[in-house]
């Protein structure tokens, strides 16, 4: 089998090798770079809904602090708070 006599030369070979090498055997290769991009991309998806949470829970606290009713039944349905005067039940449903 007889090669053409430019793959002969000492600069093809060496570019040669060169690409080869930053395709498939370097650490910055294709298939990593790939797999990087995917993981920016999910993160990126999970940044998004965490900033729609956070906007959410914003807007809820605001309601909460601008009423001393909405406060007082917040407490009351969450923390099992009461007054004084009063007694609590609990009542657990059995599955």
């Amino acid at each position: 089998m007889k090669l053409p006599k430019f793959t002969r030369n000492f600069y093809f070979l060496f570019s040669f090798f060169f690409v080869i090498w930053m395709l498939f055997i370097d650490t910055n290769d294709f298939y990593t770079q790939y797999k990087l991009n995917q993981k920016r991309k999910n993160l990126e998806d999970l940044k998004e809904y965490y900033l729609e949470k956070i906007s959410e829970v914003k807007e809820d606290r605001d309601e909460l602090f601008s009423s001393d009713e909405l406060l007082e039944k917040y407490a009351r349905e969450k923390y099992l708070m009461k007054k004084e005067t009063e007694d609590l039940f609990i009542v657990v449903e059995e599955e």
